[in-house]
């Protein structure tokens, strides 16, 4: 009979910057039940660097999410180790802004493989090594809320992820297994840089007064998981949006924030 301890673990995408990286940092410091996380991004040294800033053992995947059969190794891992996987945390994302077409053609259909593809891949990996009670945190955004001119392919790949984990959650009911869909408004992290914009001058003015601290939003989304939440929505400005986006014509909304932005770029 194998006495061998099950290895009790937490699964982290994106977790060499913005809200994998301090998602590491707080179920670390949270949870002591966890024996390892085990982290997957592009940028190794990054994740060496977190490993030394936190208290439990960091398993190190060095994986390039876009390409799928980089994948081998961690879906090798988890099949030999049979981990118990306490939570899983898709934060790898990145958004582009500017009409569609006017980015390369890579760059808007890797948009889709990042944000939808290789968050269903890993989802679908870890799936069998979820236990009862486990908790699935996927980051989506409140751009997932409506249709977004001059950010269309992003926010139509965070409406699949909210659609995808809210029917996640409901299948995965009978497991005890609770899916929580994270959707921060503007969040104060490298997104920015990649997106082409510096935020503290041609954000959106409506955008830029309501930026959250990732550790916050973070906070809340761990908290709201536990809860149970389906959905986890940080901050009153973009609770009240997304309640505006349910009960108001999308196209109203969309013109009156077009007027809001040409106002802002004609001022600028």
């Amino acid at each position: 009979m194998n006495s061998e301890k099950q290895l009790q673990i937490a699964i982290v995408t994106g977790a060499s910057s913005g809200m994998g990286w301090e998602t590491v940092i707080q179920l670390a410091d949270r949870f002591a039940l966890l024996d390892e996380i085990w982290v997957l991004a592009r940028r190794e040294e990054r994740l060496k660097e977190l490993s030394g800033q936190v208290p439990v053992k960091l398993r190190i995947f060095a994986v390039d999410l876009l390409n799928l059969s980089e994948l081998a190794p961690f879906e090798e891992a988890l099949s030999h180790l049979k981990p118990n996987v306490r939570f899983l945390v898709n934060a790898a994302g990145f958004g582009k802004t500017g009409l569609v077409g006017s980015a390369a053609l890579q760059e808007e259909t890797s948009m889709v493989a990042l944000n939808c593809q290789a968050l269903c891949a890993v989802t679908h990996m870890v799936l069998p090594f979820l236990s009862k009670g486990a908790r699935v945190i996927q980051f989506a955004s409140a751009a997932a809320f409506l249709p977004q001119p001059d950010f269309a392919v992003y926010a139509a790949s965070k409406a699949f992820v909210l659609s995808y984990s809210r029917a996640l959650n409901r299948e995965l009911r009978p497991r005890n297994i609770v899916v929580t869909a994270v959707c921060p408004g503007p969040v104060k992290t490298e997104f920015f840089q990649v997106m082409g914009k510096e935020a503290d001058k041609s954000y959106p003015i409506y955008k830029r007064l309501i930026m959250a601290k990732p550790e916050k939003v973070v906070k809340k989304a761990i908290e709201d998981s536990i809860l149970r939440k389906s959905v986890s929505v940080y901050g009153l400005p973009v609770k009240a949006f997304w309640l505006f986006s349910k009960v108001v014509s999308h196209e109203w909304i969309l013109s009156v924030l077009d007027r809001i932005n040409r106002r802002e770029g004609e001022v600028s």
